[in-house]
């Protein structure tokens, strides 16, 4: 499955929106980023979905390639989350808040934190792997290859506010 079937995939099965949404904080139904974006290169990413922070995901580069899936939040910073849309969504379902698991927050806290109010979480998990096809990662190896990808970001990702001169701030520099 390429992006586009996946992303149609998830905006045709509300079950499945929904369970992407509460264990990857990824809702395509939030496709309106706070400003449009350009890479270094001129290229403008593609908003693919949002998440409840204010935040938004984009694809970047040419349809029907690999195309790396970048995160901007609405305060101003930017990270390169993965190598293309499933390596993404297998990272998100594997963390529990990837973006503060990528700050650095303990994981079991993270894990315990989002139990809390879904103790299912589990069975959301694997229905969301299952639907798309998904393999399982410890959150372990998810941060470390969140982080991995986010040390790409600087200098080919890092994006700027279309038509400005200053950039986005990397969220993760280490």
């Amino acid at each position: 499955m390429d992006d586009e079937d996946v992303l149609a995939r998830i905006r045709e099965d509300g079950a499945l929106r929904a369970a992407l949404d509460l264990v990857g904080d990824f809702d395509v139904e939030r496709v309106d980023p706070i400003e449009e974006l350009e890479l270094p290169d001129g290229e403008r990413p593609v908003p693919i979905a949002g998440c409840a922070s204010g935040g938004t995901y984009f694809l970047c580069g040419p349809a029907g390639t690999r195309r790396p899936v970048l995160y901007a939040d609405s305060e101003g910073r930017a990270t390169l989350a993965a190598a293309d849309l499933a390596e993404a969504l297998t990272l998100f379902t594997a963390l529990a808040s990837w973006r503060d698991a990528l700050d650095g927050h303990p994981l079991d806290e993270l894990e315990e934190e989002v139990r809390a109010d879904h103790p299912d979480l589990d069975v959301v998990r694997e229905r969301v792997r299952t639907a798309l096809g998904l393999s399982a990662l410890t959150p372990e190896e998810a941060r470390e290859r969140l982080r991995n990808a986010a040390r790409r970001t600087v200098p080919d990702f890092l994006p700027r506010p279309t038509g400005h001169e200053g950039h986005y701030e990397p969220m993760h520099s280490g």
